[in-house]
């Protein structure tokens, strides 16, 4: 659970030792706001993989000979674990190759999501996506591929504003099998 008394009392802190004032107009409310807004955009530190696999796991019956499924262009943010730097303009590309179940489309991007509302890596986020649909799906076939933009690169440190970062996780059959990979990968920038 998140504490959002100790995050208020140190973004107060942080506020001061950046030479603000927290009682002016502008502040007065915006510890209470950051602990808010951390409580959302890091709901997912308080679940394992294991726990969201189960709370988005709603499957079907497969149809005989199902082909992979594929979902691209699920959008999410996150936040870099080394400077807590946004992560955005990030695209998640999925795919899965059924066994005896398929999983609701809407749940994939639920997954994707929650995963996201950790502090992490960009490539530790795709494993994790990659093990919770394994799990979810009932299948060790699943590839997923991100594309993303740092602030932590394009606001500080280097300041490349254009610089887009791509990963790939390829579990299963997604190793070894060109096809599979490219269903992920074509035209992803």
């Amino acid at each position: 659970m998140i504490d959002k008394q100790a995050i208020e009392e140190h973004i107060r802190g942080i506020l001061v030792a950046l030479g603000e004032n927290p009682d002016r107009e502008g502040l007065i409310e915006t510890p209470a706001r950051v602990a808010r807004m951390y409580e959302e955009i890091f709901e997912g530190i308080g679940y394992s993989n294991h726990e969201i696999a189960e709370m988005f796991g709603k499957t079907f019956e497969a149809p005989k000979n199902a082909g992979p499924v594929v979902v691209r262009d699920i959008e999410v943010f996150s936040c870099c674990e080394h400077h807590m730097a946004l992560m955005y303009d990030m695209s998640v590309h999925v795919a899965y190759v059924p066994q005896k179940k398929v999983i609701g489309l809407s749940k994939i991007a639920r997954i994707c999501d929650m995963a996201a509302k950790r502090l992490q890596l960009q490539e530790r986020l795709g494993s994790d996506i990659a093990e919770i649909l394994m799990e979810a799906a009932g299948t060790p076939d699943v590839g997923v591929v991100i594309a993303g933009t740092h602030s932590c690169m394009t606001a500080r440190g280097v300041r490349n504003a254009s610089a887009r970062t791509v990963t790939q996780t390829f579990c299963g059959k997604f190793q070894d099998d060109w096809n599979l990979q490219r269903l992920l990968t074509e035209g992803v920038k």
